[in-house]
């Protein structure tokens, strides 16, 4: 859990997004492939010439533990990110040693007004409190969102990774549910994203015990898609062939998953799939990419909203 100095609009996602000069801890980069660490700048945001957005917590020094800045960088970028429909795919990530150590528990216990702004949730709000935003945001990003994890990723880290759509460690790296270690829940939105990916009783054994578990263990129980020595390499990678995709049937099949993996009955989902569907028959998009089975390349157009 943390907060953020941001008091929260009660408008949808993509309202949220401010000017970059509103969010001084953001640093947005267009059309770069790398750029070196910022000194006080907590979320660095790298876009390059494919659409491909590199996200990367900029706390080094403190394994990009979660202040209330860092807290409040995430959910201004992944609100900014929503809104703008020339990215194509995401890529999470962090700087130095490690993806995050989780919440900076000496510096959210430094102001007692921390909390109550981290768990309120203002009327109109249309699901997250900004605790529950840095993990829950990127599930609504209607493109697809790729965490990269190496060494350590506890806690608050966990959970924002667990908003991605897929997640790539290093065999070596660290993960644990910790929040049971500080008398806490997973309360940034693991409830959520937890049961989409493990068994209740595995969920369970991770956040009663707090155990750190490797990569390779993490793949194993399905809290990672996969292990690779170079998660970032393979992000990019994986990224790369996303965007050859049309934009419009990946934000369809994302919004499609969330709204009928867990929740729909069989109906509901059923009628979903058909909606969405339609949104796609016919389209540019869907014509470029049938097109591109034939040997014909068109270029894509950003991708349409989908309600």
């Amino acid at each position: 859990v943390l907060c953020s100095t941001f008091s929260r609009a009660a408008v949808p996602l993509a309202a949220r997004a401010r000017t970059t000069s509103a969010c001084r801890g953001v640093v947005l980069i267009r059309n770069s492939s790398t750029a070196a660490p910022q000194e006080g700048k907590r979320v660095l945001v790298e876009t390059n010439a494919k659409g491909i957005c590199k996200v990367t917590l900029n706390r080094p020094d403190k394994l990009n533990a979660l202040d209330m800045g860092m807290f409040a960088a995430i959910s201004e970028t992944a609100a900014k990110i929503a809104s703008d429909k020339s990215v194509r795919a995401v890529i999470l990530c962090g700087a130095g040693r490690a993806f995050s150590s989780g919440l900076d528990v000496m510096s959210v216990a430094s102001n007692p007004f921390n909390m109550e702004k981290l768990l309120a949730k203002p009327a109109g709000t249309p699901a997250s409190n900004l605790a529950q935003d840095v993990g829950y945001l990127w599930r609504q990003v209607p493109v697809p969102v790729i965490a990269a994890i190496h060494g350590v990723c506890f806690g608050g880290g966990l959970q924002i990774v667990l908003g991605a759509d897929i997640r790539i460690a290093t065999p070596d790296s660290k993960l644990s549910i910790m929040e049971t270690k500080w008398g806490l829940i997973p309360d940034m939105s693991g409830s959520v994203t937890l049961r989409e990916l493990v068994r209740i009783d595995v969920a369970k054994e991770l956040t009663f015990t707090g155990r750190v578990i490797s990569g390779e263990e993490a793949a194993r129980l399905g809290l990672v898609t996969r292990v690779d020595p170079d998660p970032a390499a393979a992000a990019m990678t994986l990224a790369e062939e996303m965007v050859t995709r049309s934009p419009d049937a990946l934000a369809a099949a994302k919004k499609l998953f969330h709204a009928n993996w867990i929740a729909a009955d069989e109906k509901k989902a059923l009628d979903e799939e058909a909606r969405l569907q339609r949104t796609l028959l016919p389209s540019w998009n869907q014509t470029v990419a049938s097109a591109a089975n034939l040997g014909v390349k068109l270029p894509y157009k950003q991708r349409k909203d989908h309600e």
